[in-house]
């Protein structure tokens, strides 16, 4: 029979109540005959496919009713649950057979994805014998919701439609693994906000209409106001750790994220465009196009319009079109054009509706998986051929095919690292004992990484100092910026994740000759007391996240806990500047027993001390050594923060420091008793004056004044250095021009009627006089740059002398005169300033020596600036004891009036 896709009712109870249209009826494929037998998405959930935006419940129960209707074919299994605890699963379609084997087909995968333990005969076979997995993942962005419905649809269609010639191939050449849903969460948000906002009579089809102009945070992100597209190698939320772990159990062929962009565009599939990050092969280049042209085949036959080789590039290895590549896939992103609700008017006077959104996603979904079964074994036998030049590119890697990270200061930071590898598949070994290599001699518990993996291109891709981007490529940005055109990179140039970590990563070209063990992706780094018996003090060493956490729950648990500004030194031992001591007198006697408690649930090693005679540094009862306390601390939150960084900031905060947090909203700020809480930190952001309010920056002024600590990340320190906000001496700079004149106009004159007359003798007089004059330099998209630390001064107790920030944007702050603050990091000198990526040469000039962290001290309290956020995706581990230190030392230095 056809498929009946009726306008049906919405699945909520306010569509049912106020009996709301359901948009227009999704098509049914040409020819194409259903089986009655497998159940439809309206006799499961009271609605059609495309009709309304299906829940992420009902989308459960639906492909629920699909295997208990089809259980030789399909099988839904959980793979893991989002922060809100909904469930994230996969759906398995296959043929009976493939069905029946599927713990063989996952083993076959592994076989050929490691060449070293199979031959080419070995690999011909499994080759000839499996089918080759692809996996479709939709709605990695919970507003772009037509991705979560048309892997409905393509699992009905596999299932039922006995028209379609294609399917029985299908099913017999691949296992077809659908994602449905990658952010639930996000996606119920989105239909919260959408069905709240809907009439009664029709669907609002106006592009500024509430049924799509989300509040904020709006839809696109999860819990915690994360974009999953950019968290793949990053790994820090659940939803990506679920995606990931399942697809390297399976190392499917071929990948497709399903997206959503802007209203006003059609569709999207490969060729990508530019730059293509350098790890991707010829061979997935060709794949994608391959699929890409399936796609076209199907699109042009449906009258349906593409674009293909714009805006969508290869080259961050975050993203979902990019993580599964460096594993052998083929991936690839599709972006299908937002009706943001179910229906939709372009600027151009076209509309369409949610349900023609969801049968283009489901035409590529199908055209995608088509492609491989068509070709099957020059999918597999190009996989396996991927491995074998990965190990050899790894064993023949220029300047050293081992990469090796030694014990350095921030060792839980190198321990973090070598597991976040192995969790994706890089092979990291612990050295169990002391070992030379390379002229230099590294300690036990150094990790080794042998690039002569199947895994070897991602290993590098995360551990090189830098990817290069096309020269040709990086020529026509510079052409585009001499017209005042936009650059085309899609996201930051720069990732290395040693030096996001801040830690130190070596080359060698020569095996460590040491007894190497793999590194369990599972362990944890368990802390413990040394000395529990200890007559006076406990101490902690202060200088990476561990340390911060350690605090803040010692600090909960009600200990007294003091803080050296200095490095000081007992018992012969070197302490450094911001270690904690915990005096025992006060304590509870079980202080011992709760410490190595604490110690080993956020693993620091804590060592107790007889005495408390201190030969050089501060003393245990010196100013110098301060007492921390639980600071109360208050988040920003929705406009005019960004939710990224609102998220971000909020994440570090709970995740990786365990310090709770109160958000306030921008709009009702003016109303809240700020002397509630000690730090109040401004996520980066747009225009914090015009939602705060003109009252707001005073109410800031005279909290800081009774002993606050005012806190600024990226954009929100434009605020704080408004000469009109009056909250700091800092100030942002326009770009700087060596021929700038100073034509400033008195006050009150009349700008001149002429201009004197010039002549222009060339092309570069030309693009000379055409320049624009005054405003910020030019825009960059994100580059790694190195910065100075202050170690004299407390802020930055702990840190390390030189760190890495990730710099995006222009904006660009004078350095603080010695009467106004203090520079505490500021960064490095122009030839030393760029540690990877791209930035031009004008902004690498001016931001030389500028600060990256600044501080004032006003009244009994402090206003302090990070100029750019040190909390971006939760990525930047190098910088969370600076980011630490301001909200906990600076509140304890700061003397609030009891």
């Amino acid at each position: 029979m056809a498929l009946i896709l009726f306008l049906a009712l919405g699945g909520t109870a306010l569509a049912q109540e106020a009996r709301l249209p359901s948009g227009e009826p999704m098509r049914a494929w040409p020819a194409a005959d259903y089986d009655p037998a497998i159940p439809t998405l309206d006799g499961v959930v009271g609605h059609s496919i495309g009709a309304e935006i299906t829940s992420h419940a009902d989308m459960l129960r639906y492909l629920r009713a699909l295997q208990a209707a089809a259980p030789d074919r399909v099988r839904v299994e959980t793979v893991g649950q989002s922060w809100q605890g909904r469930d994230l699963v996969v759906v398995i379609i296959t043929s009976p057979r493939n069905q029946a084997r599927l713990d063989t087909v996952k083993a076959g995968m592994q076989r050929l994805g490691d060449p070293r333990r199979t031959d080419r005969a070995a690999a011909e076979a499994l080759i000839r014998d499996l089918p080759a997995p692809v996996w479709l993942a939709y709605s990695v962005h919970g507003d772009e919701t037509s991705g979560g419905d048309a892997a409905l649809y393509t699992a009905y269609h596999l299932l039922a439609a006995r028209g379609d010639g294609r399917v029985a191939q299908m099913l017999e050449e691949s296992v077809i693994i659908l994602y449905p849903l990658q952010n639930p969460d996000g996606r119920e948000r989105f239909i919260a906000s959408t069905l709240s906002a809907r009439g009664s009579l029709q669907p609002d089809e106006e592009q500024g209409s509430a049924e799509r102009d989300q509040p904020w945070p709006g839809g696109r992100t999860n819990h915690y106001l994360f974009n999953l597209n950019r968290d793949w190698f990053a790994q820090t939320q659940p939803e990506t750790r679920a995606q990931t772990r399942a697809m390297l159990e399976w190392l499917p062929v071929a990948v497709a994220d399903i997206h959503e962009m802007s209203t006003d565009e059609t569709y999207f599939f490969p060729p990508p465009a530019d730059p293509i990050n350098p790890y991707q092969t010829p061979a997935q280049m060709r794949f994608r196009e391959a699929i890409g042209r399936t796609n076209a085949e199907w699109f042009d036959r449906f009258g349906m319009d593409y674009f293909t080789r714009e805006t969508y590039d290869l080259f961050y290895p975050g993203y979902g079109d990019t993580w599964p590549s460096y594993f052998g896939a083929a991936a690839m992103t599709y972006e299908q054009a937002s009706a943001r609700g179910l229906r939709a008017r372009r600027s151009n006077g076209e509309t369409f509706t949610y349900a023609d959104a969801v049968w283009n996603q489901a035409v590529a979904s199908l055209a995608t998986i088509e492609t491989v079964a068509r070709e099957r074994v020059r999918w597999l036998r190009e996989f396996y051929a991927y491995h074998q030049s990965a190990i050899a590119a790894g064993r023949s890697a220029r300047g050293g095919r081992y990469v090796l990270i030694p014990t350095q200061n921030d060792q839980a930071g190198a321990d973090r690292l070598a597991r976040l590898l192995a969790s994706q598949r890089v092979e990291v070994s612990r050295a169990g004992a002391a070992f030379s290599a390379c002229g230099d001699r590294y300690e036990a518990g150094a990790y080794v990484v042998d690039l002569a993996q199947p895994a070897s291109r991602f290993a590098r891709v995360l551990l090189d100092r830098t990817v290069p981007v096309d020269r040709v490529f990086m020529a026509e940005q510079e052409r585009r910026r001499a017209r005042d055109l936009p650059d085309e990179f899609y996201d930051v140039t720069a990732w290395s994740v040693p030096l996001q970590m801040n830690l130190n990563v070596e080359r060698c070209g020569s095996a460590p000759r040491a007894e190497l063990t793999p590194v369990d992706p599972s362990s944890t780094l368990v802390g413990r007391v040394e000395n529990p018996d200890a007559a006076v003090a406990f101490i902690a060493p202060w200088g990476d996240r561990n340390a911060v956490a350690f605090l803040s729950a010692a600090l909960r648990a009600g200990f007294v806990v003091r803080s050296a500004d200095e490095a000081f030194v007992i018992d012969g031992r070197r302490w450094p500047a911001g270690s904690l001591v915990l005096p025992r007198a006060g304590a509870p006697e079980d202080m011992p027993a709760q410490l190595a408690a604490i110690a080993a649930r956020t693993g620091v090693t804590v060592t107790g001390v007889d005495h408390s005679w201190v030969t050089q540094g501060p003393s245990f009862g010196s100013s110098e050594m301060p007492r921390m306390r639980a600071p109360r601390v208050a988040l920003l939150w929705d406009r005019p923060t960004y939710a990224a960084s609102a998220g971000a900031t909020r994440f570090v905060l709970e995740r990786h420091f365990g310090v709770p947090v109160t958000v306030l909203r921008g709009y009702s700020f003016a109303d809240r008793a700020l002397d509630r809480f000690d730090v109040i930190i401004l996520p980066d952001g747009g225009n914090y004056g015009a939602v705060l309010g003109d009252g707001a920056a005073a109410d800031l002024r005279a909290w800081v004044a009774r002993g606050g600590v005012l806190i600024g990340l990226g954009g929100a320190v434009r605020y704080l250095a408004d000469p009109e906000s009056k909250l700091m001496a800092l100030r942002r700079e326009d770009a700087y021009r060596e021929d700038a004149e100073d034509a400033d106009e008195e006050e009150g004159e009349d700008p001149p009627t002429t201009v004197a007359g010039t002549r222009i003798v060339d092309e570069a007089a030309y693009r000379a006089a055409i320049e624009e004059t005054g405003g910020p330099p030019d825009s960059i998209a994100g580059a790694l740059v190195r910065a100075r630390v202050d170690g004299e001064h407390w802020l930055g107790a702990g840190a390390a002398p030189s760190v890495y920030v990730l710099y995006e944007g222009n904006d660009v702050y004078a350095p603080l005169r010695l009467d106004e603050g203090e520079n505490v990091v500021r960064f490095d000198a122009p030839g030393s300033l760029l540690a990877s990526g791209e930035m031009w040469p004008e902004n690498r000039d001016q931001l030389a020596f500028k600060p990256f962290v600044a501080i004032e001290e006003q009244g009994a309290g402090y206003v302090i600036a990070f100029t750019a956020d040190p909390t971006s995706r939760a990525l930047m581990d190098g910088l969370e004891v600076l980011f630490a230190n301001a909200v906990f030392r600076a509140s304890a230095k700061a003397t609030p009036a009891e």
